[in-house]
């Protein structure tokens, strides 16, 4: 059955993490992904360890590249924009992730290309967004959350903010927030005929995030501590080490859950209190000296028979081998371009009647660029040219 997404056809113009990861999720549902790469100017992400075996592709460029054709351009070069203008009469979805004002350097700007085709919907992806007085500076994954404040009530006391093992800003904040911007666009066209222009910045999405404690901050004024409430370490709400050096979790807000936990570490005495009691750096060191007394896989085990938010914090080796993620689908088997299929994360979003599409993995290179100047009419020796007067550069 095709994809829900099977009418969208998108020409994606981004790099590294955010906008493929975005651009992965809706060529998995059926989107026609069009991606436009310098011939010269490699992504980083191609290069990044480890390589699937046999092949000379990079696992992570193998999967933000699902699904995906891939074609060179030099944007430099006027030829290049021609065949983007004439491209964009069938592909009429953009998401670019450039500093802004580049792409309107190259006549490839939102105002340029609705000249051609006025219902086009436009995602620009940037760290501090199209405007204010940050719109031109460069930016990581850690710099949009240091700025969104996330990280002045996130970490402990006594180390200070902490890194995380994965790129919030980048994919829960960029990427997810393009994906919605981008299908809110194609509903609003679908009544008005018109496109429109997105202004995603992750460090807009990081400060959205502060769904619970900035709204209280905007009412009180009370700046939050780490350590300091009940979701960032002012709690029994926390991770505790066990025996073995392993780690279990423990979220049980809710009096019922509260309760059951306390029974199961048999300290009952604890439940009147609740989760954010008198006296809580003592009772929460009482209860990690508990959690040292036992391995991680003992707790899981007494904890298995109550009810009280208690999980392991797992390995990817655990992750991927889980039941959980066996039957949640959230490892498949992709064909490699050359035969052969890899491992790969599921697509997380779950569609009773257009399930996901894993067509194809990544591809290395711009494979498919003659591929797409012969739909567009452009004959082998005006292609050959093309390639020997360097526009795939």
């Amino acid at each position: 059955m095709p994809g829900a997404l099977k009418e969208l056809k998108i020409l994606d113009f981004t790099t590294l993490l955010p906008g493929p990861y975005a651009t992965m999720c809706l060529a998995d549902m059926g989107a026609d992904v069009l991606r436009i790469v310098s011939g010269s100017r490699p992504d980083l992400v191609d290069f990044f360890p480890p390589y699937v075996p046999g092949t000379k592709l990079s696992a992570a460029a193998t999967q933000l590249g699902r699904g995906k054709r891939c074609m060179a351009l030099n944007l430099k070069d006027p030829r290049a924009i021609k065949i983007i203008h004439q491209l964009i009469a069938d592909y009429d979805i953009v998401i670019e992730q450039f500093r802004p004002g580049v792409m309107a350097k190259f006549g490839l700007a939102y105002e340029d290309l609705k000249k051609i085709n006025p219902a086009v919907i436009y995602c620009s992806l940037t760290g501090y967004g199209q405007t204010g007085p940050l719109r031109d500076r460069a930016g990581h994954d850690i710099n949009y959350i240091a700025r969104s404040g996330v990280m002045s009530y996130s970490g402990k006391k006594e180390s200070g903010p902490c890194l995380l093992g994965i790129q919030i800003a980048d994919v829960a904040s960029g990427s997810n927030n393009a994906v919605i911007g981008i299908l809110a666009a194609v509903v609003s066209r679908h009544g008005t005929g018109r496109g429109q222009h997105i202004d995603i910045s992750m460090t807009d999405g990081m400060i959205a995030f502060h769904a619970m404690f900035g709204a209280g901050f905007l009412v009180d004024g009370r700046e939050l501590q780490r350590d300091g409430d009940y979701l960032n370490g002012g709690s029994l709400y926390d991770y505790y080490e066990t025996k073995d050096g392993r780690y279990v979790s423990f979220g049980g807000l809710e009096p019922q859950f509260f309760t059951n936990f306390c029974n199961t570490v048999n300290r009952p005495d604890l439940i009147s209190g609740g989760v954010l009691p008198k006296g809580i750096e003592t009772i929460k060191k009482d209860i990690r000296s508990i959690f040292l007394t036992k391995t991680r896989d003992e707790w899981v085990d007494i904890f298995n028979r109550t009810d009280a938010c208690f999980e392991p914090v797992m390995t990817l080796t655990e992750v991927f081998s889980d039941t959980l993620t066996r039957e949640r689908e959230m490892v498949v088997d992709v064909a490699l371009p050359g035969g052969g299929t890899v491992r790969q994360i599921g697509n997380p979003i779950k569609l009773s009647e257009t399930p996901p599409e894993y067509r194809l993995a990544g591809v290395s290179g711009a494979v498919h660029t003659r591929e797409v100047l012969t739909g567009l009419g452009y004959t082998d020796p005006e292609i050959e040219e093309f390639e020997k007067t360097g526009l795939f550069k």
